[in-house]
């Protein structure tokens, strides 16, 4: 079964972004396809040291537990990357996580190419379009497909809960998740 993976950037197990892709889930699952959200709460996930190891071994030589994320993806048909917006980019753990998983991808069997997905970016009020833009640029050097939606993917929320009432942005990422999911079984 095609399946789609949602990473939360978030140091929020249940803040805004967890709850923006427990939500996008639920559209992926009507849609047919599986959907798991993996959480970087309560990770400290460092940044790639450019040691090249991963050619080699085909995982990452820190181990913070970012290789078994890697093994969720590189299954997966999907990945959606959901981001809280910080001082106006997306959180330094999670461009960690996605640098890493880039060098992995691009140094073995370069297991990222043509997966579906694209990033959602999680504010209060500014820093959306440069941290959507930002996190682009990972699927776009991987060789992604990231489908449109009616609108980009931002969303915006500050306290917890606060994101699920924004109506236009959630529109948006549900109609965004429900042409991932499509496309997963086009291509399937």
């Amino acid at each position: 079964m095609e399946k789609v993976i949602l990473l939360s950037g978030s140091p929020r197990a249940k803040g805004n972004t967890a709850q923006v892709l427990e939500e996008c889930k639920k559209v992926i699952a009507n849609e047919g396809v599986e959907a798991e959200v993996i959480s970087l709460a309560g990770k400290k996930i460092e940044g790639c040291i450019a040691c090249y190891k991963c050619r080699d071994t085909k995982k990452c030589s820190l181990d913070d537990g970012l290789n078994e994320i890697i093994d969720k993806i590189r299954t997966a048909q999907g990945l959606i990357v959901g981001a809280p917006v910080y001082f106006g980019t997306p959180r330094g753990d999670l461009m960690n996580a996605l640098q890493r998983i880039g060098m992995v991808s691009r140094g073995t069997d370069k297991f990222l190419s043509w997966k579906v997905g694209g990033p959602i970016a999680i504010a209060r009020r500014g820093g959306l379009s440069t941290s959507y833009q930002e996190m682009l640029m990972f699927y776009f050097i991987n060789d992604m497909i990231v489908p449109g939606a009616n609108y980009w993917n931002l969303v915006f929320g500050a306290q917890p809960g606060d994101a699920l009432q924004d109506a236009e942005g959630m529109d948006t990422v549900k109609q965004f998740s429900s042409n991932v999911a499509k496309l997963v079984k086009k291509l399937s």
